[in-house]
Order: C-alpha cells, then structure tokens, then sequence
C-alpha cells in the first residue's frame, strides 16, 4: 500500500519568502506610492503571508491546512501580546526587526489582514504545488 505525501520546495518558499519580505518592508517604507486601501492594510496581510511562508518552509510535509492554522494561530498570538505593555516588552519592541515582528499596538482590522494573508498562502500554494504529490 503506497502512502501519498507532499513536500513543499524549500528553494521555491525561499524565493517567495524574500520576495514577500521585500514587498511588505516596500508598503511600509513608501505607503505614499499605493492607494490608501492598500498602504493601510497591506503591510499586516504580507505578515501574516510571510508567516504562512516560514511556516511552510520550516515544516515542509505538514498539510497546507496545518500550516495555515499554525500561521493563523501565532498570528493572533502575536496580535493579541499588543494588548500587553511591560516596560521591558516595550523595550524590546523599539527596536526594528522586533516592532515588526512583534507589533506596538492591537487592532482589530489587524485580524482580517491576518486571515487574508493566511489565505493568500493557502491559495498560492495551491496554484505553485498543483500536482507536486509524491509516492513514497
């Protein structure tokens, strides 16, 4: 009896890695070049992307499902940890790499990008590991 498995790309989730990096670091270095919708919310909805990416690069043979809610999860984990405001939780937020992938403050439209994002991921796997089923 053969068992199906899939295997993510690791070279191809890089490449979308550094690309979705570069994309959402570009939406909130120059909002001033996207329409306000976009420059508002894109930048939360890459995040969560991303996460899904890191996720899927990480764990290569964990379900497209899996990683999703794994992604989604520490998402709002992540969302969610703004509400708290320890000095030194705070400290730690001043510095760049940390504010951006900690946060400052909680917002509520943050979780709609979060499962955009999420989704997003979910689509684009699809559509680049259609047909990238293994026997083993």
């Amino acid at each position: 009896m053969s068992n199906l498995t899939f295997t993510r790309n690791r070279v191809t989730y890089f490449i979308m890695i550094l690309i979705v990096t570069g994309l959402g670091l570009a939406s909130r270095r120059y909002p001033e070049l996207l329409p306000d919708f976009i420059s508002r919310y894109a930048g939360d909805t890459l995040w969560a992307l991303l996460v899904f990416l890191v996720m899927g690069w990480v764990l290569p043979s964990l379900s497209t499902w899996k990683v999703a809610a794994m992604a989604l999860l520490f998402s709002l984990l992540i969302e969610t940890s703004q509400l708290y405001h320890a000095p030194w939780l705070d400290e730690i937020r001043r510095y760049r790499l940390a504010a951006l992938i900690l946060g400052h403050g909680f917002l509520w439209s943050d979780l709609g990008c979060y499962s955009v994002g999420v989704t997003l991921g979910v689509i684009i796997e699809k559509l680049v590991n259609a047909g990238s089923v293994s026997i083993h």
